[in-house]
């Protein structure tokens, strides 16, 4: 059985970590498996990724930091995405890690022209969308989590663009047959949206959005969360609830 690496990119305010804990533990929880069922690396701390192999599966997390910033920790994780795509190692990158999947490989990322993509909106699956095997069950239009300044400006050349939502036209990116990112939450719960919108609230007012109004947009999400569901399930031979 292959093993679940979670690559912690971050680490949450503290005010969603007292409630939620923290990033890497969000996978794990959505996914209903134990921590001692997964191997957290913690790289924005340091910490040194495994050589890169098909025995692992990897998950990518979001993070408050931007990968413009290009932190030592940020650009080594990107040279090891590198290394991991070669040997064709499973990987799922999610907000930061979808950022940082596409910049690794080629793309391009930089922050929205106006405000951010903050809330519960719809995300749009294109037309091959339906051939892919994480995403063939989707409707073609579903409800994500969303919480990011930056985005994927211009994705590699070999990937292909396969969901967009309103605002950002590569919400899911495909890079090989077991490499795929998105751009918004599958993790995410209801709550934990709601609480990282009232952290933002003043931010998020002076970029001319209502807060309320988001917050009261925030449903459950079994569409996008099944996609991260179903990644481990393709690539971890246990069972897996989809």
């Amino acid at each position: 059985m292959n093993k679940l690496l979670i690559i912690e990119t971050g680490t949450a305010p503290e005010a969603l970590k007292t409630r939620f804990d923290d990033l890497a533990d969000w996978f794990y929880v959505a996914l209903g498996f134990a921590k001692t069922e997964v191997e957290i690396i913690r790289v924005y701390q340091g910490e040194s990724l495994p050589q890169p192999s098909t025995e692992y599966c990897a998950i990518i997390t979001g993070s408050w930091a931007m990968v413009t910033d290009h932190e030592p920790w940020s650009e080594y994780t990107a040279e090891w995405i590198r290394q991991a795509y070669a040997v064709d190692m499973p990987m799922l990158g999610v907000c930061y890690g979808h950022q940082l999947m596409a910049y690794a490989l080629g793309g391009e990322v930089g922050y929205f022209a106006k405000g951010r993509e903050m809330g519960c909106f719809a995300v749009t699956l294109q037309p091959q969308a339906q051939y892919d095997p994480l995403l063939q069950h989707l409707p073609l239009q579903f409800f994500a989590h969303l919480s990011h300044s930056q985005r994927v400006i211009k994705a590699p050349k070999t990937a292909k663009v396969l969901a967009a939502s309103q605002r950002d036209p590569h919400q899911i990116i495909r890079y090989s047959a077991t490499a795929i990112s998105t751009q918004f939450h599958p993790e995410f719960t209801t709550a934990l949206l709601k609480a990282s919108l009232d952290i933002t609230r003043e931010d998020l007012i002076n970029e001319g959005e209502n807060v309320e109004m988001l917050k009261q947009g925030v449903k459950e999400t079994p569409d996008a969360l099944s996609v991260l569901q179903r990644f481990v399930a393709c690539y971890m031979p246990q069972p897996v609830t989809v």
